[in-house]
Order: C-alpha cells, then structure tokens, then sequence
C-alpha cells in the first residue's frame, strides 16, 4: 500500500495560497492528513517540498500544475505497490480511514478496482480512495506531459468501482478560506461537537481541469 498525496494545485478559491500549508491546529493542514496515515505506509506527496511530521517522497510533474491527472501521472512512478491510497491534499481529516479505505478494497472482488468514500452528501470521492496500482495506470498516461489538463473524474469514471460511507470530516476538503475557518472552529471544539459543514458547492479546480459528472450513466459502479 502506497498513500499518494496531491497537493500541487493552484489553490484558486484560497487566492492562489496554498491552502495545504495553512495552519490547522498547530499543524499545516497536509501535516495533518499525512500524520494520521497508518505507520509504516510509503507516502508520496505530489507539489511543493516543504516540512512535514513524517517521512515522505517528493515529486511533482513537469511542468507543474498540470492538473490532478498529471499529479497521479508523476506520483505513479515512484508507487511499487498493488494498492495506492489516492487523496487531495486538503483532507485534514481523512487520514483515519485510510486502512479502512485499503481493507475494503482488500475484501472487494477481483473484478473491483477500486473503493471509494461516499460522502454525506452520497458523492463518492475519487481523491479518497484505494485503487488498484494496474487498474490506475490502465487509465492514467505513463507521461505525465500527456495528462496534463485532464479531467480526473473523466479519466477514472471507467474504473468500477464500490463506495464506502465515511463520516462527515472524512471528506471535508478545505476549499475556502471559510472552509478553513470553520475547521478551526470545529477542531477547537468539544470533541462531540457535530461537524456544522455546508454542502460542498464543488472541489477547488487545479488548472485546467475538466469539468463533468462523476460518470456517464451505464458507467460502471458495482455496488455499494
């Protein structure tokens, strides 16, 4: 199992600051996603180096912010594992349910390629989730130059898939500044406190990205 970690993109809805590097709770915001991993696990982190609580493997395509596809492209090189643990990196909350993730997979048929969580608004996220290694790379171009500008829900809309229910904080990606805000609040909090989350208007876009539904109807998704 690898963790293969996106956190290259423009940021676009924080105003071009990179919303990963934002302190959360005395933690950048990706520190805190990649400290919660389980131990052990390889981690390769797609952007910028910069300091983190925990031993991980750099890389980024060329040129950067060529888009999540791109970002999956070049991480993919440095993964020798049958199973990568696909996750934006502004997922402060999701790095819990990684194993789980990686389990389900574990226990899925052979004919699934991967398991993706299923948010409380019922949208499964293909930026968390466990994959196949060969499944990823049947859809994903070798050269990350060649996947730059594509949309990531429609290059792995092909994959068939099962969705796992997370809870709320799981998938709670920090797009705004307000996002943001309201994390501190929560994190701060009793910890019973609910998550008071608004629906997600949509993630924050990496630079050309395309834009399209989860997938086309007929699509394959086996099951819950």
């Amino acid at each position: 199992m690898t963790a293969l970690v996106l956190c290259g993109g423009a940021s676009a809805r924080h105003g071009g600051v990179d919303k990963t590097a934002q302190d959360l709770g005395g933690s950048s915001v990706l520190g805190r996603l990649v400290a919660a991993l389980p131990d052990g696990w390889p981690i390769v982190c797609v952007g910028t180096p910069r300091p983190l609580p925990c031993p991980v493997d750099w890389t980024c395509e060329d040129p950067p912010r060529g888009g999540p596809v791109a970002g999956i492209a070049a991480g993919l090189l440095l993964v020798d594992s049958r199973v990568t643990l696909l996750l934006a990196g502004d997922l402060p909350f999701a790095g819990p349910l990684a194993a789980d993730l990686a389990d389900a997979l574990a226990r899925a048929p052979g004919d699934v390629d991967g398991v993706q969580a299923l948010d409380v608004d019922g949208e499964g996220q293909v930026l968390l989730a466990a994959y196949r290694t060969a499944a990823l790379r049947a859809v994903i171009p070798a050269d990350p130059r060649r996947a730059r500008g594509r949309g990531v829900h429609r290059v792995l809309r092909t994959l068939r898939v099962k969705t796992r229910p997370v809870p709320a904080e799981a998938a709670w990606d920090l797009d705004t500044p307000a996002d943001l805000s309201r994390a501190r609040q929560w994190l701060a909090g009793p910890p019973d406190q609910p998550l008071n989350r608004p629906p997600t208007a949509g993630r924050d876009r990496w630079p050309g990205e395309g834009v399209g539904p989860p997938r086309s109807p007929g699509a394959p998704r086996v099951g819950p």
